[in-house]
């Protein structure tokens, strides 16, 4: 019997601002040792104004994502209102606990803006659910990331300030971890736009900065 291939590795990060969230992750899915993408998706918008990003097996995180964007939308059109992030991250939360026993291999940020402000969740495989009030950063890169969230971040970054630290955050953690690398893809929420950075914005922010 053939063993399943299963294609992981991340560095994710999100922020929390007093306008707004940014939420960002590099793009390579590694299988042991192997580059097996360099184009991997790990950002997903689920509603409006809210995103979910992915650390650990693609194949659970693009199935999660399908499965998070329905129910929201099901919660939308049963209750006739948007859902909260909260809701959003407790309905991710009980998904993930049902199958506590036979588990997702992911770890999820869900993140966004709603009547109550901004607010990021952080899920674990068997639905552990915390809320981030400042700054989070999760996979193999984490801790380089952490290094330059905490060094950097303020109660009074904004998201365009924090587009840019998340940049550099993910940016450091590529530099530092095999399983990090091949570009890097940014989110920002505000209460105006849903907006996801070109490839060529990010690396205009990244020019600032790299050496």
């Amino acid at each position: 019997m053939m063993e399943e291939k299963i294609y992981k590795g991340t560095t994710t990060v999100g922020l929390v601002c007093k306008d707004g969230v940014v939420m960002a992750t590099e793009k390579r899915a590694t299988m042991g040792n192997f580059i097996a993408s360099r184009q991997a998706k790990k950002i997903y918008q689920i509603a409006d104004r809210m995103a979910m990003t992915t650390a650990g097996s693609v194949g659970d995180a693009q199935f999660l994502a399908r499965i998070i964007k329905i129910e929201a939308n099901l919660y939308e059109i049963r209750r006739e209102r948007k859902p909260t992030v909260k809701a959003v991250a407790t309905l991710t939360s009980n998904l993930l606990n049902s199958y506590r026993y036979f588990p997702y291999l992911v770890q999820l940020l869900i993140g966004g803006l709603d009547t109550k402000g901004a607010s990021i969740y952080s899920i674990d495989p068997i639905g552990g659910a915390i809320e981030e009030k400042e700054v989070v950063a999760t996979g193999s890169g984490s801790l380089t990331a952490y290094g330059v969230l905490e060094d950097r971040f303020t109660p009074d970054t904004t998201v365009d300030e924090a587009v840019e630290l998340a940049v550099r955050a993910i940016y450091s953690a590529m530099r530092r971890d095999s399983a990090s690398g091949d570009g890097i893809d940014v989110v920002k929420i505000t209460d105006t736009e849903y907006y996801q950075f070109k490839p060529e914005e990010v690396e205009e922010i990244l020019a600032k900065f790299r050496k």
